[in-house]
C-alpha cells in the first residue's frame, strides 16, 4: 500500500471532478462533498479522491449510469453486498488526474453523517490528524499488499473518533 504525501492540489482536483458530476445529476444532486484523507489538509493519503454525493433516494442514481460511464465512471454493484446503503463508482487515474471513488448515498444518512463527521474532526484537530497519519503509515507498511486489511485495521481508530463525537458506530 503506497501512501502519498499531502498535495495542495487535491482540493482543486476535487472541484474538477465535482463540476461534471453536478451537471450529470442536476436537480437530483444533493451536496457533493470531498471526503477521505485527500480532503484533510496535510494528511497523507492513497492517491484517490473520495467524493460523497447525497441524493434524496438511491433510486435517483440509476437514470444517470450512462452519463457517469461517459465521464469514465464504472459502476461497482459488487460492493453493495457489503454496503447496501451506497452506490459506488470508480474513475481511473490518468496522467493529469487522480483516481476517483464516488460514493452515492442518501442525504443525511448514517453513512453521510459519519464520513463528514470524521473528516471534520480531522480538519479541526491537527493532533488527531497527525495520530491518524501515523497509524495510516504503520498500517500501510503492515498491509502493503492487502488494501482490505489496511482499511479494516483503521476501523477501531475511526470508531473511537466517532464515539467521541457521539456519532453512530462505524459499520466496518
Amino acid at each position: 500500500m503506497q501512501l502519498a504525501t499531502a498535495d495542495a492540489n487535491w482540493p482543486a482536483q476535487f472541484e474538477a471532478a465535482a463540476a461534471p458530476l453536478r451537471t450529470v445529476f442536476g436537480s437530483h444532486a444533493g451536496t457533493l462533498e470531498h471526503i477521505g484523507s485527500t480532503a484533510v489538509p496535510g494528511l497523507c493519503a492513497k492517491p484517490v479522491l473520495d467524493v460523497l454525493l447525497g441524493v434524496a433516494q438511491l433510486s435517483d442514481v440509476a437514470p444517470h449510469h450512462a452519463a457517469l460511464a461517459a465521464l469514465g465512471y464504472r459502476y461497482r454493484p459488487e460492493h453493495e453486498r457489503e454496503l447496501p446503503e451506497r452506490r459506488y463508482f470508480t474513475r481511473d487515474a490518468d496522467t493529469t488526474r487522480l483516481r476517483v471513488h464516488l460514493h452515492v448515498v442518501v442525504n443525511d444518512s448514517t453513512f453521510w453523517r459519519e464520513h463528514l463527521a470524521f473528516r471534520d474532526a480531522l480538519r479541526a484537530d491537527h493532533l488527531l490528524a497527525a495520530r491518524y497519519a501515523e497509524l495510516k503509515r504503520q498500517l500501510a507498511a503492515e498491509h502493503a499488499d492487502d488494501k482490505a486489511a489496511y482499511t479494516e485495521a483503521k476501523g477501531p481508530f475511526i470508531r473511537a473518533v466517532l464515539a467521541s463525537l457521539n456519532q453512530p458506530p462505524y459499520p466496518r
